[in-house]
C-alpha cells in the first residue's frame, strides 16, 4: 500500500508540473522586434537577488542554448550564445512585478523555433517557481503581384492561352491560387517555381494555361498562411459591343472628312496665292514699261 501511495504522489506531482508549464505561439515578421512573454503568475513583488532567470532554446541539438541569463539582478553573458549577443533585453521596470518577457531584435529565419523560460528562486533551497514555453513563427509580407497576359499560342489548335503571376519578398512558402471568375473554379497552374533569394525571403511565379473564350475573368492569388494575408491579381477581357464599333467608325469617317477638307482649303490657299503673285508680276511689269523712254 505504502508502494502505492508514493507512486500516486510522485504520479500527482509530476501532473501538477506539467500543469505549470506554459506554451504560447509568436508570429513576428522579419527584422522586427518581437516580445517572448513570459509572466509569473503569482504577482506581488519579488525580490530580484534572490532570482536566477534563464531564457533558453528548447533544442536539445543545439551545441549553445543560452539566450539570456539574469542572476541576482544582474545580465550575466558568460554563457550567451553568440548569434544572441546584443540582441536581447529584459523590461527592467517590470521585473519586480513577475513579467521576465524578453525582448528579441531583428529577428531572423534562423530565430524561428522553440525557447524556454526558466525562473528559479534561491531560498535555502534552489527552486523553479515558473517555466514558460514560446514557439517563435517569422514571416513576411510578399508583394502585390502581377499578373501578365493573356499570351496567345498561335500553335495550339485550340487557341491556348497564358497567363503568368510573379510575387516576391515574403516568408514562408505561400500557397498559389488560379481562380477563373466567372464561376469562382479553382485552376490548375501549367508552372509552379519558388524560389530563395538570398535574403532569406521567398519569390514565386506561377503560369497559367487554359483554352481562350470571349469572357475570360482569372486571378491570381499568393496567400501567405502564417499571417493570414491573401493578396491578388485580377484580369478581366472586355468585348467592344457593336454600338462601340458603330461610334468608332463614325469617328474614323468624321476623321477623313475632316481631313479632305483642309487639303481642300490648302489647295485653295495656294491658288489664290500663286494667282496674286502673277498679278503682283505683271503690273510691275507693265509699270516698268511705262518709265522706259526711247533715245532722240
Amino acid at each position: 500500500v505504502l508502494h502505492f501511495s508514493c507512486g500516486f504522489l510522485l504520479l500527482f506531482l509530476h501532473s501538477l508540473r506539467a500543469v505549470t508549464t506554459l506554451e504560447k505561439m509568436i508570429v513576428s515578421k522579419l527584422g522586427d522586434n518581437t516580445k517572448l512573454s513570459c509572466i509569473y503568475p503569482q504577482g506581488g513583488k519579488l525580490h530580484l537577488e534572490n532570482l536566477r532567470v534563464y531564457w533558453q532554446v528548447d533544442d536539445p541539438q543545439e551545441k549553445c542554448s543560452v539566450v539570456y541569463a539574469l542572476i541576482s539582478g544582474q545580465d550575466n553573458e558568460s554563457e550567451q550564445c553568440i548569434h544572441f549577443k546584443n540582441r536581447t533585453q529584459l523590461l527592467w521596470d517590470r521585473l519586480e512585478n513577475g513579467d521576465f518577457s524578453l525582448l528579441l531584435l531583428n529577428v531572423s529565419q534562423s530565430d524561428a523555433r522553440k525557447y524556454k523560460c526558466i525562473v528559479l528562486q534561491n531560498t535555502e533551497y534552489t527552486k523553479r517557481v515558473h517555466h514558460e514555453e514560446v514557439v517563435l513563427s517569422l514571416a513576411a509580407s510578399y508583394s502585390q503581384p502581377i499578373l501578365s497576359g493573356p499570351i496567345r499560342n498561335t500553335n495550339s489548335s485550340e487557341e491556348e492561352v497564358t497567363f503568368s503571376c510573379k510575387s516576391s519578398n515574403g516568408y514562408p512558402k505561400p500557397n498559389v491560387y488560379w481562380i477563373n471568375k466567372t464561376d469562382n473554379q479553382h485552376l490548375n497552374s501549367s508552372e509552379l517555381k519558388i524560389t530563395l533569394q538570398t535574403d532569406g525571403t521567398y519569390s514565386v511565379f506561377s503560369t497559367l494555361k487554359i483554352k481562350a473564350t470571349s469572357n475570360m475573368q482569372i486571378e491570381c492569388s499568393i496567400k501567405n498562411e502564417i499571417l493570414q494575408e491573401n493578396l491578388s491579381a485580377n484580369y478581366m477581357e472586355k468585348e467592344m459591343s457593336n454600338s462601340s464599333n458603330q461610334e468608332s467608325q463614325k469617328d474614323l469617317g468624321q476623321n477623313r472628312r475632316g481631313a479632305q477638307a483642309i487639303s481642300i482649303v490648302s489647295v485653295v490657299i495656294l491658288i489664290a496665292l500663286l494667282v496674286a503673285l502673277a498679278c503682283w508680276l505683271k503690273k510691275r511689269r507693265s509699270s516698268q514699261l511705262k518709265s522706259y523712254k526711247a533715245p532722240v
